[in-house]
This record gives C-alpha cells, structure tokens and sequence, in this order.
C-alpha cells in the first residue's frame, strides 16, 4: 500500500464541528442528569455513557493536538482548547506530552507492560495498576496544577532523577515535554479549563460525587485504552501500537482510535481516513483481552530498547510548531 500524502486527506472541518458541538452538550447533560438522579441504576448507566462522550471529546482533542481537526489553525486551536477543558487539561500542555509520546513510543521510558530483571517490579506494577484503574488520568491535571501554581515542584530531584526505576516511570520525559509548553499560554488555558469546570459546578448545581462518578468512569475506560493500544506491541517507535477489534459502537464513540497503528505510522491522518489503510491481513487483537492481559499484569521484556525514527521525528516536530 502506497504512504498516503497529507494533502490528499484533508479533515472533515464542518463534520468535526458538528459532533464536538453534539458532544459537548452531550456531555453536559449527563453530568446534569447523573446529579439529578436518586437511583443508583440510573447514575451508574450515565456515567458509562458519560465515559464514551468522554471519550469523543479526547479523541477530538487529539485530532486537535495533531492538526488534523482543521487545517485552519485558529479553529483548531479553539476547539482543543475547549475540549480540553472537558479532560480537563490545557491543550498546549496536551500537545506537547503527546507529541512526546509518539518521539517515545515503546522506548524504555514508556515500557510500562513490561520489564527488565533489573527494574523494581513493585514500582513497574503500582505503574500499570494506575492506568487500568483510572488513577493515571490525575496526572495531566496534577500536572497542570503543579505548572500553575507549584512550578517548583515540577524541579524536584526525585521527579527528575535518572536512576533507571525513575527513568522508566517517564516522570522525568513527561515534565521535560510539559517544560517546552509556552508558560503564558498554557497558563491561561488551565485558568480557562478552572473556570470551565467550575461553571459546570455552578450552573448544574453539580456535586463532586457525581462528577467525580462520571469523571472516574471515563478515566477508567481513557486510560486502559491508551495503553491497551500499545501493550505488548512490537519495539518499534513507529509501528509498535495495535489496530485493534473492537465493536462498532465503541469504534464509533471512539472515532477510530483504535486503528492505532496506522495512526502512528501517519499521525497527519485525521480519524474518519483511518480505517482505509488497516492491514486487514495483519494480527488484530480484541481490545478486551489484551486489556485483560493488563491486569495480570507485566511480563519480562526481551526485545531491545528502540531506536528513534528520524523521519517520524521530523514530522513530529512539524506537527509542534503548527
């Protein structure tokens, strides 16, 4: 299959519009409906259905830190930035670690599945017990909490250390990314996202347990799907992530984000391009077992650290400055 050129696929501007617009308010309306309800049935089944809106709203967040939720950059700033403030995070930060991540992806520091015989096996499994249960979305607002109003805290030793065990928990990586964020800018932003939530407090009358209900299931379902995407791939910066099976409902709240694979080969792709250039004759896991296999939790590495992949470097670092 011929590498597909960015220009020949542009992003469905007006179709992105229309579904952030839907999910947005749809999103506000189930908090409003999950803090109105006295039955428990009730409150549970929102906020699943709040965990895939949720998720709508990160995968266009994502379209967004790629810019491929427009090619015109004001629109697509706007909309990150607005659906960032439902992570609730600051778009630029967002942007900055992703990007990361791709720089990364499958390297020592972003292992988190696996280890090496030296590695503290306690430490590597607190790590991906965080992911599965929700506890790894806190860290993007830890993050930008700690960059707005403790930025000191984001200098200490033991976050920046380079004892391997430190360097494998990718603390160091993510604040190094975090760091090349610009600091009025990103600041703003996250005074933008407090006010954004706490306008969801005031005008919904809302309480912290069913927004903490709603957040906690999206968080759940956002982070073993961030790294079930990944889990047990190739190391390989470039292809070691997974187009994964998945059913059509999820595939559709998700905007294709399990075809994860090709978006790492391609991260100018938008998300409705996706499914054209999946390898239909290539191993496609079941989101739900390799999720499953997460909670066995890791396994001995025997593959070698990766090598960085210039030419995806290259377009990364495009993908920064727009």
């Amino acid at each position: 299959m011929d590498i597909p050129q960015k220009k020949d696929f542009p992003p469905k501007t007006m179709l992105n519009i229309i579904i952030a617009i839907s999910a947005y308010s749809s999103a506000i309306f189930i908090l409003y409906f999950v803090n109105t309800q006295n039955d428990w049935t009730f409150k549970i089944l929102g906020a699943f259905l709040f965990s895939l809106v949720g998720n709508t709203i990160f995968s266009l967040l994502h379209e967004s830190v790629h810019g491929c939720f427009s090619w015109n950059k004001k629109i697509n700033y706007i909309f990150g930035v607005i659906s960032g403030s439902f992570f609730p995070t600051s778009f630029t930060i967002q942007k900055h670690c992703h990007l990361g991540h791709h720089r990364r992806n499958r390297t020592d520091v972003e292992m988190f599945e696996m280890y090496y015989p030296t590695d503290n096996i306690m430490m590597k499994k607190l790590q991906l017990y965080t992911i599965v249960t929700g506890c790894y979305w806190t860290s993007p607002i830890i993050g930008c909490s700690a960059f707005l109003f403790f930025p000191n805290l984001l200098k200490i030793n033991l976050l920046r250390s380079k004892d391997p065990d430190i360097q494998h928990m990718s603390a160091d990586a993510m604040i190094s990314d975090l760091e090349r964020s610009h600091p009025i800018i990103s600041r703003l932003e996250i005074i933008y996202t407090i006010l954004f939530q706490a306008s969801l407090f005031y005008f919904l009358n809302l309480s912290f347990l069913s927004w903490l209900l709603c957040y906690w299931s999206f968080a759940i379902a956002w982070g073993g799907l961030q790294y079930a995407d990944h889990a047990w791939t190739k190391r390989d910066v470039k292809t070691g992530a997974w187009n994964l099976k998945v059913n059509p409902l999820f595939r559709f709240f998700y905007l294709n984000y399990h075809d994860h694979k090709v978006h790492h080969m391609y991260p100018y792709l938008p998300w409705n391009y996706l499914p054209k250039f999946v390898n239909k004759e290539e191993y496609r896991p079941e989101f739900y077992k390799i999720w499953l296999k997460l909670l066995k939790g890791p396994t001995l590495v025997t593959e070698p650290n990766p090598i960085i992949d210039n030419e995806l470097a290259n377009i990364i670092k495009d993908q920064g400055r727009s």
